[in-house]
């Protein structure tokens, strides 16, 4: 399992788009084979930072998932929504287990 946590800083102004855009591009992320979890989550104490909380099944799948529609509309959509560039992270699980997901 491969965990990667995107950290985006979006315009004040461009919040609420963001969280539609991002929110489709998660819910249609979800259906795709190789992913097993993708979280949006939005900072408590500054609502312009959010993480993207990507979990593969698989180190080909964030290939996979680069290569859909859904992921290009998303990134089209909200790149002029940036305050500054996505940065990204990425993780080895440890708990639970792979197969718990």
């Amino acid at each position: 399992m491969l965990v990667v946590h995107v950290h985006v800083q979006v315009k004040p102004e461009s919040v609420a788009a963001f969280i539609a855009a991002t929110t489709e591009n998660a819910a249609q992320s979800v259906l795709e084979p190789g992913i097993a979890r993708f979280d949006v989550v939005q900072q408590a104490d500054d609502p312009t930072r959010f993480v993207l909380v990507e979990a593969y099944r698989s180190t080909e799948a964030p290939a996979a998932h680069k290569a859909t529609a859904h992921y290009a509309t998303w990134r089209d959509a909200v790149e002029p929504m940036m305050a500054a560039p996505r940065r990204s992270v990425k993780y080895s699980n440890v708990f639970p287990a792979d197969n718990g997901w």
